[in-house]
């Protein structure tokens, strides 16, 4: 199944391998955002750009009344403290997911977007705490201690709002640390135990990214449904279960993960939308460098 689809949001690094999968894969593509960043759309059939600032109602509405999709993806949000300061990165991903939500609701868009592991509240909280169980499923309690990860909570409350009011289906995407197969940064993680636990040390390459997404925007499924997206293992180069004791001083009582293990499970996604992980961190650095035309 193909058709029309808008990407609304940041033409990032991890945008542009969406639209270029999309594209090639037969989908018409339009790219709604503030800029095209430094990317040229040319060279790719079935991409295009439209302006637009989704954090205004009626500009994002217009823009995506008028292309009429099959489906919306929404790739825009403000990331971690660490860069933007947390008030605006609450206002920033709430309001434009409920811009990009609703608008894609009233024209009967299938939804997707980028929520995020930080939902759970173990990536930015205050002090490192285990999951009440491992592997963290979607059913796991959500309880985020910072803006960026509340923004995630509140949008995925959005998109149950915006599917119960239009009937349409919306698929929030708990993303892991997404890498690249030129950059896998989480391997010189390694050496440092505490830069992965807030994750438990997982990751996902981006091309099972925008698979993942792709099944999400086609898949036979109604409401709204969280998906996890993770690697299949860990990126450690020791048991995960070791990994635990020594940073954590011990395992969460109910633990079924062990050596190479990752600490999510996508079972959810493989079970609803047809889709596991394919790529791993072992075989990602002998892949060429993704070039843009």
């Amino acid at each position: 199944m193909t058709g029309t689809v808008v990407l609304a949001g940041s033409l990032n690094r991890s945008g542009r391998w969406l639209a270029k999968h999309l594209a090639e894969r037969g989908w018409d593509v339009t790219c709604l955002g503030l800029s095209r960043s430094n990317w040229e759309l040319g060279g790719y059939r079935g991409l295009s750009f439209r302006a637009a600032d989704l954090t205004d109602q009626v500009e994002t509405a217009e823009a995506i009344s008028t292309e009429n999709p099959d489906a919306v993806v929404h790739w825009a949000t403000l990331p971690s403290p660490e860069r933007h300061a947390g008030m605006r990165i609450f206002e920033n991903n709430v309001v434009g997911a409920y811009n990009v939500f609703t608008a894609a609701g009233r024209t009967n868009a299938r939804i997707a977007w980028a929520s995020n592991e930080s939902a759970y509240g173990f990536q930015l909280a205050g002090e490192p705490t285990l999951p009440e169980y491992l592997p963290l499923d979607e059913e796991h309690p959500l309880r985020p201690e910072d803006p960026y990860g509340t923004s995630k909570v509140v949008g995925e409350q959005i998109g149950g709002m915006v599917a119960r009011r239009y009937d349409v289906p919306v698929a929030s995407m708990r993303g892991s640390w997404v890498q690249f197969p030129d950059e896998y940064d989480c391997l010189d993680a390694r050496t440092n135990l505490a830069t992965g636990a807030g994750n438990f040390w997982s990751y996902v390459d981006v091309r099972d990214v925008v698979t993942a997404i792709e099944r999400a925007i086609t898949a036979d499924f109604d409401g709204h449904e969280p998906f996890i997206v993770s690697a299949a293992d860990n990126y450690l180069d020791e048991p995960i279960e070791d990994a635990l004791v020594e940073f954590f001083g011990g395992v969460p009582e109910r633990c079924d993960i062990a050596g190479t293990d990752s600490a999510f499970s996508t079972a959810k996604a493989e079970s609803m939308l047809g889709w596991e992980p394919t790529h791993s961190w072992r075989d990602a650095v002998d892949d060429d460098e993704f070039v843009l035309p």
